[in-house]
């Protein structure tokens, strides 16, 4: 066994201070000997597949059992530690898909994306989870002209070949983004519809579901390998650290440590190290924040941030401050430290950055880190796992699952309870899990990876 695995102990995120009588649940003292579906990870991909196959499953004869096992607390990986952020890409990674893919499957992730908001609204409001979610508007703050200029010059392409969600996105130039953004020194700004939750809240709100429905939930129970083939009775095997589950299906929706349980994806989805905050305003603004925002300073440092109903700011990167030591984030799945190059990143952050800030006293409450899942083509591994009929993949999204997760474990839901196949289901062509894929040997990480010692 290799890993990645997750470690013990992972850091206290703003998001997991008012903890689930969820989080260190077992539905049941021992595990079953078998299920019909065992779910890997308890987050969002985790919760989200459970309860669309459950809802799916209404119409037909019975129930699938389900178990999901998680190697910590409930929703304590990449979910319970992100920046709280429910934000499609209609503009900037698209328009690299759109030059690499083309425009039509660069606009099926688009409006894949931005059918999130509606989706995870309406199951909020159908099983009337309180996570804190509201729909408002994000500005995509840029401070470098070069940059700035290339990311126009691809919304305006996209745009001009068709692309309708790129159609949604508003952008202002220099003369005026300054005082549109209320940010010092916007160079040019791009603005946007988004979201933002309680993600933890969320999850669990959904966990509550499933787990009065039937699943079995089995925290504390990390799974350290699963059979490379199957049974007599197409069975797999599942084995954790508290004893063997035989499952006719397997669902792998432990982003970044999925390489640990299912080799096809060594050197494929990576764990990535990731910091965010939580700032709090002691002297309010005359003009709260009325939006979320990206900062954007060079092609590959930005931040990003929130407010929230309570006044405070979950703000998350300081990229800045550690990507020139790769050892503290790539390849590298210990969140039960702070990358300690980031610690202070945040101290007067709202002061730096906006214009009436200056005397609010805002400060950092707490910093803490993540472990995202990032792929070596940047887009995310769903459906079947090439040559293992029965096991499934639902996992490496690059720091960007929020707008893109629900309706991938729809999609999941569709192809176990149903019997779709992947093209029916609605997800973007780019997301299917392929052997082409697996063996591409293009590897934009090298760098990296040699840089830590790998």
């Amino acid at each position: 066994m290799g890993g990645p695995f997750p470690v013990d102990n992972g850091m206290t995120s703003f998001w997991r201070t008012e903890l689930d009588a969820l989080d260190d649940y077992r539905s049941t003292e021992t595990l079953p000997e078998t299920s019909d579906i065992v779910i890997v990870g308890s987050g969002y991909a985790g919760a989200s597949t459970a309860y669309h196959c459950q809802q799916l499953a209404q119409s037909t004869a019975s129930q699938p059992s389900i178990v999901i096992l998680e190697a910590r607390q409930a929703c304590s990986g990449a979910t319970g530690r992100n920046g709280g952020q429910l934000k499609p890409d209609v503009y900037c990674e698209i328009g690299t898909l759109a030059d690499k893919y083309g425009v039509e499957a660069a606009e099926e992730v688009a409006a894949f994306e931005v059918e999130h908001l509606s989706a995870v609204q309406s199951c909020i409001d159908k099983e009337q989870i309180e996570c804190d979610l509201v729909f408002n508007e994000v500005i995509d703050v840029h401070f470098d002209d070069s940059l700035c200029d290339k990311i126009r010059a691809g919304h305006e392409s996209l745009v001009l070949h068709g692309a309708h969600t790129a159609q949604r996105t508003e952008f202002s130039p220099q003369a005026t983004a300054e005082s549109l953004s209320g940010v010092k020194g916007a160079r040019g700004c791009f603005k946007s519809r988004t979201g933002r939750f309680w993600p933890y809240k969320f999850v669990t709100g959904l966990l509550k579901r499933v787990v009065s429905a039937g699943a079995n939930l089995q925290t504390h129970t990390p799974v350290l390998q699963v059979s490379e083939t199957s049974d007599n009775d197409g069975r797999w095997t599942v084995t954790t650290s508290r004893g063997s589950i035989r499952a006719k299906r397997v669902i792998f929706c432990s982003n970044a440590y999925t390489a640990a349980i299912a080799p096809e994806y060594k050197d494929k989805i990576i764990p990535v190290r990731g910091v965010c905050s939580r700032i709090v305003v002691p002297n309010p603004p005359e003009c709260p924040l009325g939006y979320s925002y990206t900062f954007r300073f060079n092609e590959w440092d930005y931040d990003y941030l929130i407010p929230r109903p309570d006044g405070s700011i979950v703000a998350g990167g300081a990229k800045s401050t550690f990507f020139h030591n790769p050892s503290d984030w790539f390849n590298n799945p210990d969140d039960s430290k702070l990358i300690e190059a980031a610690a202070h990143y945040f101290d007067d952050y709202m002061q730096r950055h906006f214009h009436g800030w200056e005397d609010t006293g805002a400060h950092t409450d707490r910093v803490w880190t993540g472990i995202m899942a990032y792929t070596t083509d940047y887009l995310p591994h769903i459906g079947e796992i090439p040559g293992k009929p029965g096991q499934m993949v639902i996992a490496g999204f690059n720091g960007h699952g929020m707008p893109q997760i629900f309706l991938s474990a729809k999609a999941i839901a569709q192809m176990i309870v149903n019997g779709a196949e992947y093209e029916a289901t609605g997800l973007p062509r780019l997301f299917k899990t392929t052997t082409e894929r697996l063996e591409n040997r293009e590897n934009p990480f090298l760098a990296y990876s040699n840089a830590a010692g790998r």
